[in-house]
């Protein structure tokens, strides 16, 4: 079975992000930049399922700037073996919209033809949590999101999922689309060596004129702005304060 794996570039999440002054949106320059952590999660995944017999060839797979080299390369360290970049833009401050990179990513696949597609359930960029599903419905496909817990089963995916109430344990046929969640797995560290075997594997280098899809922008960013800056707290002498402070603020 191939397991394709969509990866993007996105914002280190220990950097702070910053705004730009004129609010158009977040500053990236000298931005570290890396893999989105649940896609991290996502090749780990297709790797034990690999490991475990259940997977024959893994390909990742980036939609955006050619700068994603770096991303896909870590993913190869990771233990991928082959990647897919698709040149979408030369601009790192597009941001490629879900129904276009599912476009893309279901062009990809129709060439492809894997058994299963394991990606993460949002990149932390822009919270969009919405690729996974739009690709499900472009290919017809089935789908599991929020995945906690995977496991093949013949020409079944049993899927654990992370829902309001708890967990919710489902099967899907095959071939699906499942979107992973952070407690899935600990994604490997890749070791040097491998790192050094990433360079040299293949990675096909795409744009999205070669799979004939339009990327054509539908959403338009009015405003980027900082979250409020939270009010400092304040010391009180006893409990009967406190008591008298939450019922002022109507807390009780």
């Amino acid at each position: 079975m191939k397991v394709l794996v969509p990866v993007k570039r996105v914002i280190d999440y220990n950097v702070k992000v910053r705004v730009k002054a004129d609010g158009s949106g977040v500053d990236l320059a000298n931005v570290k930049m890396s893999m989105n952590p649940f896609d991290e999660i996502a090749v780990e995944q297709a790797i034990r399922l690999r490991e475990a017999g259940k997977a024959d060839e893994i390909v990742a797979v980036s939609i955006g700037v050619k700068q994603a080299q770096e991303t896909l390369r870590t993913a190869l360290a990771m233990g991928a073996d082959r990647a897919i970049l698709i040149e979408a833009t030369d601009d790192v401050q597009t941001d490629i919209e879900p129904l276009a990179v599912a476009k893309l990513l279901k062009a990809v696949i129709d060439a492809e033809q894997p058994g299963l597609v394991l990606a993460g359930k949002q990149a932390i960029d822009n919270d969009m949590n919405a690729t996974g599903q739009m690709l499900s419905a472009l290919l017809g496909w089935s789908q599991a999101t929020y995945a906690s817990e995977l496991d093949i089963d013949g020409d079944s995916a049993i899927v654990t999922r992370e829902v309001d109430g708890g967990l919710q344990t489902i099967k899907v046929s095959m071939p699906t689309i499942v979107t992973v969640d952070l407690r899935l797995n600990e994604p490997r560290y890749a070791s040097l060596p491998n790192i050094m075997k990433a360079k040299r594997k293949p990675m096909d280098m795409k744009t999205a004129a070669d799979y004939d899809v339009d990327i054509s922008p539908r959403l338009e960013i009015t405003a980027t702005t900082e979250p409020s800056t939270r009010a400092a707290g304040i010391i009180v002498a006893s409990v009967d304060e406190l008591i008298e402070k939450l019922k002022d603020a109507g807390a009780i």
